[in-house]
């Protein structure tokens, strides 16, 4: 693997780069709690983005056992224990919980507005209802969001470099997120000026992605875009290994697919997010409100490209792509 230079986006958010925050509040221990969908467990020594948080949870001054404990729970690829284990964690009365993406924050809404939920990487919150604004949140949520509407036509125009004379553009998306019907309404737009024809293939739950792919398969698209991240634990897999086996030039979401076997990943960085998380919970813990916090959007992208899956699709990578990309799997 090679490093490779970062994307630079558009700041949307930036409160969290004003003042140094204050001190945790003194002989406090903080009970936070983490509620995620897929990661089976919090792991320091393999997952990137739990180190993140954990690191910038310590440069504000919060050192697990000794003025921080950590409750975590995970619905481990099964989002219909999600509610359970959210009404868990307020039973434990934790002072703050953390919220990774959509599903994990709407069962956190539900089971309390009191305790602060700190939501990571949630898309399109205002739109989808989660918050009032970024600006001013509201109520008990605030955090780090994405513009995944912004970010899904950039995902056509990278397959664009990557495949000659594209024309034509199937993408798989979830049609039970609101998010995600406005990313796909976002690359509808765009078709035109790209000079695509975009096949939409809607699935709403695992049971329909036999058809989904059969969709696909009579398609006979030049590129897929995959918008949403897996509802199941063994989605993901699926679908990599519908696309490695019919050779099908794809960009997924970051952290999804590319690994596999996948040929690109785009999104924002979610270990550059999970780092923000310390800020906020510091300034809960000394007496923010959340619906006075704005949300932050992300300000850094990050393009992974899986060149062994381009050599196998037959693909001639330009070398203005593979500079761009902040890491090549070879």
């Amino acid at each position: 693997m090679i490093s490779r230079r970062g994307f630079i986006g558009t700041l949307a958010g930036g409160l969290l780069a004003a003042p140094l925050a204050a001190e945790p509040p003194p002989g406090k221990v903080l009970r936070l709690g983490l509620l995620y969908g897929i990661s089976p467990k919090f792991d320091l020594a393999s997952n990137p983005v739990d180190r993140a948080l954990v690191d910038g949870l310590r440069s504000h001054g919060y050192e697990l056992g000794r003025n921080i404990m950590l409750e975590f729970r995970s619905a481990q690829g099964n989002p219909e224990r999600l509610p359970e284990l959210a009404a868990e964690l307020v039973r434990l009365k934790v002072d703050v919980l953390v919220t990774r993406q959509t599903a994990a924050t709407l069962a956190a809404r539900e089971a309390t507005r009191t305790i602060p939920i700190v939501m990571l990487g949630v898309a399109d919150p205002v739109a989808i209802g989660i918050i009032a604004s970024l600006a001013r949140p509201g109520g008990n949520i605030t955090g780090l969001s994405v513009n995944a509407a912004e970010i899904s036509a950039k995902r056509v125009q990278l397959l664009q470099e990557a495949v000659p004379k594209l024309s034509r553009v199937a993408v798989l998306w979830n049609s039970t997120f609101k998010s995600m019907a406005l990313g796909f309404q976002q690359i509808e737009m765009a078709a035109p000026s790209l000079g695509v024809t975009v096949q939409s293939v809607r699935v709403s739950s695992s049971d329909d992605f036999g058809q989904a792919f059969a969709a696909i398969g009579q398609g006979r698209p030049g590129g897929l875009v995959v918008l949403f991240g897996p509802m199941r634990g063994n989605d993901l897999p699926r679908i990599v290994e519908f696309v490695t086996h019919n050779r099908l030039p794809t960009v997924f979401e970051l952290g999804q697919g590319v690994r596999g076997g996948g040929l690109m990943e785009f999104g924002p960085s979610v270990s550059d997010m999970a780092r923000h998380i310390g800020a906020y919970v510091d300034k809960i813990a000394n007496g923010a409100k959340p619906a006075n916090l704005p949300v932050e959007e992300p300000t850094r992208f990050e393009l992974i490209i899986n060149l062994k899956a381009a050599r196998t699709m037959g693909l001639a990578l330009p070398q203005s792509l593979m500079l761009r990309a902040d890491e090549l799997i070879q």
